[in-house]
């Protein structure tokens, strides 16, 4: 077996930069899958140019489970991947009735089916090399139904489920598994899914991409099962324990118009 590898999804911008930018900086080898291969090019570039790692560039859409399925056989082909961060994802903002079905069904795709394929080969793959860290990038949307964004929060909802019962189920191994939970985060996600005029990121001051990144990282390699980052995300988190199951939905729905 080869050197160790990081794989990153969404990397062609937001998070996915930063992400690639921190495991550069230690001197990790990467793999850089998104859909955009201009953006990466420059990025690999930037990061060559700085560390002497190898980067590998792999245009995919994720939204298509097969080519996921390939991309994970080539990765892990004689390489140990110890590093997968799932950080890819779509959504949409508008109702339920009225959204354009595509686009809802691409967030399920990449958001959910991309995500299990890659972590479930993942574990499988760290598992029989020694060991290796997943990091799964939800949301505080996971922690609650989101009227207007339906089908994103209920996508962020199983990232959160699934993370924390597969890392239960690897306790005691060397493999761990980290859901990272930001709020609203500066970076291209809002304006692809029209969410730029909404309440959440007019009147909350969005977090900066390397930041929330950053304490992502760290709550990874520590091993940490779940962070949220901000204090006033952790009250979306912890916030909808205390309240009637049916005043959840409306509360959100406040900062989603």
């Amino acid at each position: 077996m080869a050197a160790k590898w990081t794989l990153i999804t969404g990397a062609s911008e937001g998070l996915g930069v930063e992400f690639a930018r921190i495991a550069a900086a230690e001197g990790r080898d990467l793999i850089l899958v998104a859909r955009q291969a201009a953006k990466m090019e420059r990025l690999a570039e930037d990061l060559r140019a700085r560390h002497p790692i190898a980067v590998e560039v792999w245009p995919a859409d994720l939204g298509n489970p097969e080519a996921v399925e390939t991309l994970w056989r080539k990765a892990a082909l004689r390489r140990h991947i110890e590093i997968v961060v799932n950080n890819a994802g779509l959504g949409a903002n508008g109702p339920f009735a009225g959204r354009d079905f595509d686009r809802e069904m691409s967030s399920v795709m990449v958001n959910v089916a991309a995500l299990t394929i890659l972590t479930k080969r993942a574990v499988a793959h760290m598992l029989q090399q020694g060991g290796g860290r997943i990091l799964n990038v939800g949301s505080t949307a996971g922690f609650m139904p989101g009227p207007n964004m339906a089908v994103y929060h209920a996508t962020k909802a199983y990232v959160l489920s699934l993370g924390e019962a597969v890392a239960e189920e690897l306790r005691g191994t060397p493999v761990t598994v980290t859901t990272l939970c930001p709020g609203a985060t500066a970076t291209n996600f809002a304006r692809s899914a029209g969410m730029e005029g909404i309440t959440l990121f007019t009147a909350l001051k969005p977090a900066g991409a390397a930041p929330v990144a950053r304490a992502g990282w760290r709550a990874m390699k520590a091993g940490r099962r779940v962070k949220v980052t901000g204090p006033h995300n952790w009250l979306f988190s912890v916030g909808p324990r205390f309240v009637p199951r049916a005043v959840v939905p409306r509360i959100a729905a406040i900062f989603l118009k």
